[in-house]
Formats: structure tokens, C-alpha cells, sequence
């Protein structure tokens, strides 16, 4: 963890890559405990008889939640710091996924009544994992390193599908769907107790020495923003505040931006893995590890889209150019998934998946751009109403999907919808965000 330095000099350590592994590591887990339900969705839904509008509100159950809890998420992270928050947080939603596995046992109505009860009390404790992460990675990262560090967390959401979709598609093979719950609640149950001994804040982390910190300070990292019994918020949540980053174009435009973006996160989590069992005849252990492909690739683009910014920022171009740069052209790399309505070969379906969330990759910078323009002392609550806008999308997307395939009976209406929100991220970053600066608040 140290690098070579010049004679006299204190070598620097790199706690702060250990950090964003960690985070990596936590941000997989958390999708793929929000994907389970799809990967069985289509043995739950026969074991319940469940409809596709049923099937697209019960799969939404989570965002309901999530969406809900944002910002008094944000407010406790402000307020109690995120090591602590996101203790509780990790151990509470690998509590809520194991029960969901034993739900199976229950009839009819009482079954999917409870387990929309378990999947909307997960969304509610993962609320503060993406606002802690933005949170963490301003206090250990300089602006010139935000960009990739935010993205290889960001990343996670697919390299969750490649290290789990296999998994859960081969255990709900051999061993019922139920048991992908089991097996996703007991290794969160392990992250939580390890957290605590693995993430600090820069200051207080036992692994990092004074050189590491003043080069993380110097290069516009905030390094106080997690120092224990130094939160920021006292009282409760300060609509002012709230009122004024709603009034903010900049933020506008970026919330606005995030939704539209998060619509093909979602569409990814949920209706995806159904859409090739139900229009591309796979079954669900094929599903496991043909929806690794398109993660894959998304997984790259998040590493070359955080990267390529970052490498425009130490080549002196503004942070305005290098945050939108990837986020554009991958967003409009990401149209080209409603070619899938005019193919029939599952390798050609499987091709313009992987471009679109390859695209979909380079341009999730979202969570960069919010570390670089939320207001200093309501990081967390910032990035809560960002997640808030976002995740919306996890309500709409599911249920408008379900509601299109049964009025149409197929999907082509369903890529159409998702593929023009790409369009309109595109719209909103160039026409709306304007110069990307962070945010000076004027309430008090």
C-alpha cells in the first residue's frame, strides 16, 4: 500500500484504493440482493400465478421504499456518519433478503403480500448505501481521482450480475428459488460484520499516515467531512436546504438526468432476465449466464468512463467537459438497444445488449458529479434527493413495462421506452446542467 517517494520523505500509503474496493464489494452485493426476485421472478410468478402488471408491482416494491427513505437517509448520514449508518444499513437488508426465502411456504395472496412487505422493508435499508458512497469518496478522494473512484464503485451494479447471476440462476436450478435468498442474506450478514474493522474516515483509519491525507486534502478532498463527532446537521431536516438545491438548475438537470439513466439500470434489474425467458425462449440457468454478458460489458465502460474523465481533468479540461463528455456518448451509445426489436438471432439480442450497457457504463458518472457539486456540510442529503429522482425510476419503470406488455403482449413497445430515456439524459446534460461547479447554499 505504499509507493516510492523521494529520499526524506514520509512514503504515501493507498488505504484509499482499499476503501473503494470495499465499496465495490458492498455496491455488487446490494444489486444483486435487489435482483434476486428477477432472476426467479418467472418460478415465482408461476408458483403464484402472478400476472405481468402484478409481476411489475411486486417488482417495484423495493424502489417504493428506497425512494421514500432517501432523504431521511441523506439527513442520518449528515448527521451520524456513514460508517455507522451503513453498518446497520448492510446488516438490516441481508436480514430482510434471507427472509424472503421463506415465504415459499405461504399461499396464494398471503405469500406475495409478504414478500412485497420484505422487498419494500429492503429498499428501506439499503436507502443510505449510494449516498454513504458518494459521502466516503469525497472525504478520501482528490477531485482528480473522483471521477474513477466513483465509477469503479458505480461499476458494481453489473459485476454484481457477473459474480451472482450465474450463481443464483444455478442454485434456484438445483435448489429452488428460495434458496437464492438464503444464500444472499447469510453473505451480507458476513460484509456487515467485517465493515467496521475495514472502513474509517480518512483521519481516523489506522492504516492511513499523514502523507496520504495531506495529498487526499490538497487535491480538494474533504477529509473532515467523516471525522467522528463532527457532523455537519443538527435538528432535523432542513427543508430550506432542500428547497434550495430543488431551485438549483444545475441539480435539476442532473436529478433529471439520473432518472432517465436509472431507467435502464432498472429495466436491467428487473424485467431483463424475463424478457429473455419470455421473449427469447432461454431458460433461467441459461438466463444466469447470458445476462453476465451484457454486466460485463457495463462493467468495463463504468472503469473507462470514470477513467477517461479523470485523464481529461489532469490534461487541464474543465470539470464541465470531462463529466459530460462520457456521460453523452454513452448514453447515446445505449439508443442502439431498441435495434433489438428488429433482430432475431439471440446473439444479435445479446450484442446490442452488451453496446447498450456498455454505453450505459461510461456515461453512469452521476454519483462523480454529485461529490463534485453538493454543498459541503449536506453531502449526504444531497446525494439522498439525487438517489430520490433516480430512483423513481425503480416505481415507474417496473410498472409502466408491465402495463406495456400486457397491452401489447411483447416487449419491442418496452425497449422503445427504455432506449428514449437514454435520449432524454443526453437532452437534459446538454440543454439543462450547464457549467457543473459545486454548490455554495444560502439558507442557513
Amino acid at each position: 500500500m505504499n509507493v516510492s517517494v523521494a529520499p526524506g520523505q514520509e512514503p504515501r500509503t493507498r488505504v484509499r484504493y482499499v476503501i473503494v474496493f470495499v465499496l465495490f464489494m458492498l455496491t455488487a452485493l446490494n444489486y444483486a440482493d435487489r435482483a434476486t426476485l428477477s432472476i426467479v421472478g418467472t418460478l415465482v410468478s408461476k408458483q403464484f400465478g402472478l400476472d405481468t402488471v402484478a409481476m411489475g408491482y411486486l417488482l417495484s416494491a423495493f424502489a417504493w421504499s428506497y425512494v421514500l427513505a432517501q432523504i431521511p437517509g441523506g439527513w442520518l448520514l449528515d448527521r451520524m456518519g456513514s460508517r455507522r449508518v451503513y453498518g446497520w444499513s448492510i446488516a438490516l437488508w441481508s436480514f430482510f433478503t434471507l427472509l424472503q426465502g421463506c415465504v415459499g411456504g405461504l399461499d396464494g395472496r398471503v405469500a406475495v403480500m409478504v414478500l412485497f412487505g420484505l422487498r419494500f422493508l429492503l429498499g428501506a435499508a439499503e436507502a443510505p448505501s449510494f449516498p454513504a458512497n458518494a459521502k466516503i469518496v469525497a472525504s478520501w478522494f482528490p477531485t482528480a481521482e473522483r471521477g474513477q473512484a466513483s465509477a469503479i464503485f458505480n461499476s458494481a451494479q453489473y459485476f454484481a450480475t457477473v459474480m451472482f447471476a450465474p450463481v443464483m440462476g444455478w442454485i434456484a436450478h438445483a435448489w429452488g428459488w428460495e434458496y437464492v435468498f438464503w444464500f444472499m442474506g447469510a453473505l451480507g450478514i458476513a460484509f456487515a460484520v467485517a465493515w467496521p474493522k475495514l472502513v474509517y474516515s480518512p483521519k481516523e483509519h489506522p492504516w492511513a499516515n499523514r502523507a496520504e491525507i495531506e495529498h487526499i486534502e490538497r487535491g480538494g478532498g474533504l477529509v473532515d467531512l467523516e471525522v467522528s463527532g463532527k457532523a455537519a446537521v443538527k435538528g432535523g431536516v432542513r427543508w430550506s436546504v432542500i428547497g434550495e438545491l430543488l431551485g438549483n438548475r444545475m441539480l435539476v438537470g442532473i436529478y433529471f438526468g439520473q432518472y432517465c439513466i436509472t431507467t435502464l439500470t432498472w429495466f436491467f434489474l428487473t424485467w431483463f432476465p424475463i424478457y429473455l425467458v419470455k421473449e427469447r425462449g432461454m431458460s433461467i440457468l441459461q438466463v444466469g449466464f447470458v445476462a453476465a454478458l451484457p454486466a460485463l460489458c457495463g462493467f468495463g465502460g463504468g472503469i473507462l468512463g470514470g477513467w477517461y474523465s479523470d485523464r481529461l481533468l489532469r490534461q487541464g479540461r474543465s470539470l464541465t467537459f470531462a463529466r459530460k463528455t462520457p456521460i453523452v456518448a454513452g448514453m447515446l451509445l445505449s439508443v442502439c438497444m431498441v435495434g433489438c426489436n428488429y433482430v432475431s438471432a439471440q446473439w444479435a439480442v445479446i450484442t446490442l445488449m452488451s453496446l447498450a450497457f456498455f454505453g450505459k457504463g461510461v456515461g453512469a458518472l452521476g454519483w462523480a458529479v454529485i461529490s463534485d457539486t453538493s454543498p459541503k456540510s449536506v453531502t449526504g442529503l444531497c446525494g439522498g434527493l439525487f438517489n430520490t429522482f433516480g430512483n423513481t425510476a425503480g416505481i415507474v419503470t417496473p410498472i409502466a413495462i408491465g402495463y406495456i406488455l400486457k397491452a401489447t403482449g411483447s416487449f419491442n413497445w418496452a425497449l422503445v421506452y427504455v432506449s428514449a430515456h437514454a435520449a432524454l439524459a443526453v437532452a437534459s446534460y446538454l440543454l439543462v446542467v450547464g457549467e457543473i461547479k459545486r454548490v455554495e447554499l444560502k439558507a442557513a
